[in-house]
């Protein structure tokens, strides 16, 4: 005897099946990405509109935490192209530097 699931708990993407709690676990990942995204976006924003030197440094240092987060739960979810994400949120060199990210050297 062979099991086979419900026919309506399988979903057909590009030829392949996915399992309902597949899929739910894959809209999880996209949703929190996209929670941390705001996230730093809000940081990096705080970050450009202080003029205090005291509160850059600890808004330098939120940023580089969630900056480093961020990236990190793109390349589990399989989105390896930090350059990428260094471009579109304008990340500054000194939040960079702080989460020991390199930039390719280009030209």
């Amino acid at each position: 005897m062979s099991f086979r699931p419900p026919s309506d708990s399988l979903t057909r993407r590009g030829g392949v099946t996915i399992n309902a709690i597949e899929a739910a676990v894959a809209a999880e990942k996209a949703a929190s990405l996209g929670h941390a995204g705001h996230r730093l976006e809000r940081a990096l924003a705080a970050l450009r509109a202080t003029k205090s030197e005291r509160s850059r440094e600890e808004l330098v240092d939120e940023a580089a935490e969630l900056a480093w987060g961020f990236l990190i739960q793109r390349e589990l979810c399989g989105l390896r192209d930090r350059e990428q994400v260094i471009r579109d949120f304008a990340i500054p060199p000194e939040v960079i530097a702080r989460i020991g990210a390199t930039r390719r050297q280009t030209g």
